[in-house]
């Protein structure tokens, strides 16, 4: 039947190929052309890879399109064109990666004016890419025999596709050997000098920016790559140079020139951030978050260190900017990109342990910067990202753990018990064993630490802010941006108080504090910090309940079960497995035997002999009680006892619950039998007269005695115990 409606699983790409004229246009046409050619279609592959056919797509991706058409359709066959050329193939890698002319038309791409299509040179980096990932040998010594090629690419490094070929060259390049002979080659072409130097005022914002992101890519690619490849014992040339102090000094230079701008001078401080970076070890986050686990190279330090009045000096007169409109009304001076930028430098400095690091610590207490950084804080009290970087610096002086700080909002709750690590340990984390320790005995880190107390009046800030917002809130204002990180510094300092490196400074130094600010410390610590830390972590506490509520068992709670969508019949033995679970205990302490005797009485086994279900017996009303234990018993119980016929008895529950000691029997009898009136005045159903049942003689009979259909039909009032005889006619 199938070849009545002509299904055949054939393209109708294969109907073209088969044409003699058949055009690399035409193809490109068709939709399946991309899922055929990495389907490995024979003809198709031979088609393509044509030398002609070959010159055209390189020449599409490379060439701006005519203009005077729709946008939509300009860059189609260019897109289709470098989806051709990348999709992996082997033959069309072979064929483009070793043939010259190739290359040359895909070079000559380089040699165009600025600026570059942004589309199109996104083709050629992908297609390029895609080179040095597979035919990494040849392309490499294409590029090397061209003398210009990294000025070509640094000159359009304002178009962000360039700086993917730049990573592609230090990334991707295998195997290790050839890698390493690469990194030299670009080392000898000043890759790292180059880009330092399109980091200048002089220069446009785009092109800083992306010398900016492309130098922090080489620095954390070069650094993974050394951690993975540590049989190489020659160190990146690359990461040797960008670490070095003439780099980072001609860096800053450039960055405080004469005619320095904000956008040079935070593309200069991304890339000293990123030199900066302390890397994660064993699972620990460092202070910015990065998944590092590299130590900081003192030659930065050193270069840093006579500019950090440069970055003081920014601080208190940082670019003009205009007022900005905020939802909470007009801030006149916002604190802009440069001084949080600062911020975040400063609390990289003191969060680096070095040999060099002395000599930061030294510097920024010279300079106040810390009472600098405090005083911004609580000027601006709805910035939040300036109050977190104030937050790890003052964290970075009394040396907790920083990842335990960052994850942790209340510490300080928690201190009592929680177990906290060991505070050595955490030093170790970002130390060499060459350097030397940061201890305690420190003689800059104690400094940094007494004037952080001192100077900065870190206790005397935290009592003032939080008093002033009391009140503000008590007279109806709104909560302080700042508080939340106020509560986390000041949880910090009780932390180091009471367990830390530097434990026994801090409390000398609060001792030597005025006695009115000793008082009011101890107070704030005993009850309006402990409460805080209380309510937090009550909040906290509920939102993990809310969490897990809606995770792990989110299925139990809320919606279908996935057993609900299954047939019926895989399920039905859902109900009888559930028998299973049901727990039987019996106090071995107890009589049981009249338990288990009357239930072997009551529940009969099954016999082969199959009860006649239209067999017509006679039904008997006999009054015989049984009581459940029941908490509350709030109707008549009725109880159907198998024998010669059907039996009914009807009569109080007992509701008494038994005696505690006392055992108690499922099939126990009330004594007596309490009178009619009782049972009038409770309210309960009297059954004293009943009325002939209507049911057809013919009809089916049904094996109850309390039919559904009989017990709509016209009922008098039978007297009890009465008989009814096989046709339904009561008889005395």
């Amino acid at each position: 039947m199938f070849w009545k409606f002509d299904l055949h699983t054939s393209s109708h790409l294969e109907a073209l190929l088969d044409k003699e004229d058949v055009t690399l246009i035409e193809l490109m046409d068709e939709e399946d052309v991309l899922q055929e050619c990495k389907a490995q279609n024979r003809r198709l592959l031979l088609f393509v890879c044509q030398d002609q056919c070959m010159q055209d797509l390189v020449h599409m991706i490379t060439t701006e399109p005519p203009t005077g058409v729709e946008e939509i359709m300009r860059f189609k066959y260019p897109n289709i064109a470098c989806e051709l050329l990348t999709c992996d193939v082997g033959v069309i890698n072979d064929k483009l990666g070793n043939e010259e002319p190739l290359l040359e038309t895909l070079y000559a791409f380089l040699e165009q004016p600025s600026p570059l299509n942004p589309l199109l040179a996104s083709f050629f980096s992908k297609t390029i890419g895609n080179l040095i990932t597979r035919k990494t040998e040849q392309v490499i010594s294409f590029l090397r025999r061209k003398e210009g090629f990294l000025s070509l690419v640094l000159k359009h490094i304002d178009t962000s596709a360039m700086m993917d070929v730049l990573l592609r060259l230090i990334s991707c390049v295998e195997p290790p050997p050839l890698r390493l002979e690469t990194l030299i080659w670009l080392n000898e072409e000043k890759l790292a000098q180059r880009l330092i130097e399109l980091i200048h005022p002089g220069r446009d914002e785009e092109r800083q920016s992306n010398a900016s992101q492309t130098l922090c890519d080489i620095i954390r690619l070069s650094r993974d790559q050394a951690n993975q490849l540590q049989e190489i014992s020659q160190p990146d040339p690359l990461l040797t140079v960008l670490e070095s102090q003439e780099c980072v000094e001609q860096l800053l230079q450039n960055m405080f020139s004469a005619e320095s701008t904000e956008s040079c001078i935070i593309n200069g401080i991304q890339v000293i951030l990123t030199l900066l970076e302390i890397r994660r070890v064993d699972g620990v986050m460092d202070a910015q978050g990065f998944e590092r686990s590299y130590t900081v190279n003192s030659s930065i330090l050193l270069a840093i260190q006579p500019h950090l009045i440069h970055f003081h000096q920014l601080l208190l007169e940082p670019p003009k900017r205009n007022p900005m409109l905020t939802s909470l009304g007009v801030l006149e001076e916002p604190l802009g990109n440069t001084r949080l930028h600062v911020a975040r430098l400063v609390a990289s400095l003191l969060y680096t342990s070095s040999a060099s690091h002395a000599v930061v610590a030294q510097e920024l207490c010279r300079l106040n910067t810390m009472d600098l950084l405090l005083d911004l804080f609580f000027k601006y009290t709805w910035n939040n990202f300036l109050h977190l970087q104030v937050e790890l610096c003052v964290a970075a002086i009394l040396r907790p753990c920083a990842h335990e700080m960052r994850l942790q909002p209340g510490l300080g709750s928690q201190e009592k018990s929680s177990p906290h690590p060991d505070p050595s340990q955490d030093q170790t984390l970002i130390e060499t064993p060459s350097e030397p320790s940061a201890t305690p005995e420190n003689s800059a880190h104690n400094l940094m630490v007494t004037h952080l107390f001192q100077h900065c009046h870190l206790v005397q800030r935290i009592l003032e802010a939080w008093e002033e917002n009391d009140k503000i809130q008590s007279e109806g204002g709104m909560r302080r941006g700042y508080m939340g990180h106020l509560t986390r510094i000041a949880n910090t300092v009780v932390h180091n108080l009471e367990k830390g490196p530097v434990h026994t400074q801090i409390s000398s130094l609060i001792t030597e504090l005025p006695e009115d600010y000793r008082g009011r410390w101890e107070t704030f610590v005993d009850q309006t910090l402990s409460e805080t830390n209380r309510k937090n972590t009550i909040d906290l506490a509920f939102s993990d309940y809310q969490i897990q509520q809606m995770t792990a068992n989110f299925v139990d709670q809320f919606g279908f079960n996935d057993e609900e969508f299954t047939d019926h019949d895989d399920s039905i033995g859902a109900t009888f497995d559930r028998i299973a679970e049901i727990n039987i205990n019996i106090d071995a302490g107890q009589d049981n035997v009249s338990a288990f005797t009357c239930s072997k009485e009551r529940i009969q086994p099954f016999d082969d002999d199959e009860e006649d279900i239209w067999e017509e017996k006679e039904i008997k009303f006999a009054a015989q009680t049984k009581s459940r234990n029941r908490a509350k018993a709030g109707f008549e119980h009725v109880s159907w006892h198998s024998g010669t016929g059907w039996i009914a008895d009807f009569g109080e529950v007992n509701s008494k619950a038994p005696a505690a000691g006392v055992g108690f029997s499922a099939w126990d009898t009330p004594d007596s039998k309490p009178p009619a009136t009782e049972a009038e005045e409770k309210g309960w159903a009297k059954f004293t007269d009943f009325q002939p049942f209507c049911c057809s003689e013919t009809g089916p009979r049904c094996s109850s005695p309390v039919d559904s259909d009989v017990s709509g039909s016209g009922i008098t009032k039978p007297n009890q115990n009465r008989k009814l005889p096989q046709h339904g006619k009561l008889t005395q």
